[in-house]
């Protein structure tokens, strides 16, 4: 993580008025630091860390504090408001469930709502899945696919329990999603891991050289095979992270494809984290479909429910029908609320046609960020992502080593102009605006970024 420690007093800064930004005081406004340690007081520090404004409202690409001050949103919170903040169909979907017909919850009783947000999800999911299981987290999500894997396995055998995840993947913060996870650190609290499970390389462009994705996956099968790993005997999937978070890194098409046919070939699920990825964020409907596959299971959530939490795993029946009655449910699984947040974002996404808008307007963010790759003097190794989707990686322009200091100090620039991005602590910025923004507010904030980084670098 960064050493940059961002500072909770006002600062003066340049004021600012365009259609899509205003900044009229200092930032952050006066009262955000009062806020902030307040929270420092009472919270668990390890929420800490963002950027330090305080919300107030947010409207669709736009963040306000209480001083009235918009940000450009390139966010989306953290991935999650596809659709838009405070959406007005998804609003007005939770405005009915509480003022119409008040139904909050009602455990695993049947209702109509969430019959009717299940087939529509199906349906938008395709044809290659039947049925879903939906929770409220998206590490519930990764944990309930880690069963799912584990019990397709030991039906086949009481020894088929390995699965294989990727160094430097990031599934969750309960105990399963951070075995599968690849931060060592992170899960060291755990003590004693899991040995079933097992991590491959995850191919980065700068480690896997001249080979082909296919030959890089071979290989890393051939290496756990050297230490007695029986792949047909004792695994029962793969669990994939559609991209690589932090950083927006795609695997090579060809090194999923060969990860696939393994699958096939060994008898094991194939499973993708779509947790970033899916509901239209890379200009697809779901990530994975970039790369020409059918997996058997993926796990959703984030812009499932656009700020209503709501997560999911959608699968094939045979593998979703394996937990018995009562053996994978939750209280507020599937609650109504929660399925009307994910019907409304199902018909936004299709009548406000997000797929493509995705891929168009992700065409315009790569295009400018890439132009300013080629003007940083070596200080942006690699601008990574697709559709609405986008991280920029800094490097020493001299040494070529990853920095993490810059990108803090540009991101708290940025918000002092009246711009949101996604600070990560690491070498990355992260980018992904809400799929509703305009393309004059997406290219004002592109060219904000910009004249940031130049002036910076």
């Amino acid at each position: 993580m960064s050493d940059f420690i961002f500072s909770y007093d006002s600062q003066k800064v340049k004021k600012i008025a365009t259609s899509n930004r205003l900044i009229q005081t200092e930032i952050p406004c006066s009262g955000s630091k009062e806020i902030l340690a307040t929270l420092d007081k009472y919270e668990s520090r390890s929420m800490h860390g963002q950027l330090p404004l305080v919300w107030d409202s947010a409207k669709d690409f736009n963040i306000y504090d209480s001083a009235g001050n918009k940000w450009i949103d390139f966010t989306s919170a953290i991935f999650f408001t596809n659709v838009g903040h405070s959406n007005d169909r998804v609003s007005k979907y939770l405005d009915k469930a509480i003022q119409e017909k008040p139904l909050i919850g009602c455990y695993a009783y049947g209702n109509e709502i969430r019959a009717k947000y299940l087939e529509k999800l199906i349906n938008y999911a395709g044809s290659n899945f039947q049925k879903a299981f939906l929770m409220s987290a998206g590490t519930e999500a990764t944990e309930a696919a880690f069963k799912l894997m584990r019990m397709y396995g030991q039906k086949k055998s009481k020894n088929k329990l390995g699965i294989l995840a990727f160094e430097g993947n990031w599934h969750g913060r309960t105990m399963g999603a951070q075995m599968m996870s690849g931060n060592k650190e992170q899960k060291s609290w755990i003590g004693k891991l899991d040995v079933d499970i097992h991590h491959l390389p995850f191919p980065y462009a700068w480690s896997i050289g001249d080979k082909s994705g296919e030959a890089f996956f071979h290989d890393s099968i051939k290496e756990i095979q050297s230490h007695g790993i029986d792949v047909k005997n004792d695994l029962c999937g793969i669990m994939m992270e559609t991209f690589q978070g932090w950083g927006a890194l795609f695997y090579p098409k060809d090194f999923v494809q060969a990860a696939e046919n393994f699958c096939r070939e060994n008898d094991l699920l194939l499973t993708f984290d779509e947790m970033q990825s899916g509901f239209a964020r890379t200009g697809k409907a779901f990530g994975y479909q970039h790369y020409d596959v059918h997996p058997d299971l993926i796990c959703c959530g984030k812009g499932m429910g656009n700020g209503y939490p709501l997560s999911g795993v959608i699968g094939k029946e045979e593998v979703m029908d394996l937990p018995d009655i009562g053996n994978m449910s939750s209280t507020h699984s599937a609650n109504p609320m929660a399925c009307l947040a994910g019907l409304a974002v199902l018909e936004e996404i299709h009548e406000k046609n997000l797929i493509v808008e995705s891929q168009n307007k992700g065409k315009i963010l790569h295009a400018k960020l890439n132009e300013l790759m080629e003007k940083s003097c070596n200080n942006i190794s690699h601008v990574y992502g697709e559709g609405l989707l986008a991280a920029v990686l800094f490097q020493d322009p001299v040494t070529n080593k990853p920095i993490s200091v810059l990108p803090s100090k540009i991101s708290e620039l940025c918000m002092q102009k009246g711009l949101l991005v996604v600070h990560t602590g690491r070498e990355s910025i992260k980018i992904g605006p809400p799929l509703t923004i305009t393309e004059d507010a997406l290219i004002e904030g592109i060219d904000v970024l910009s004249e940031i980084v130049l002036d910076n670098i």
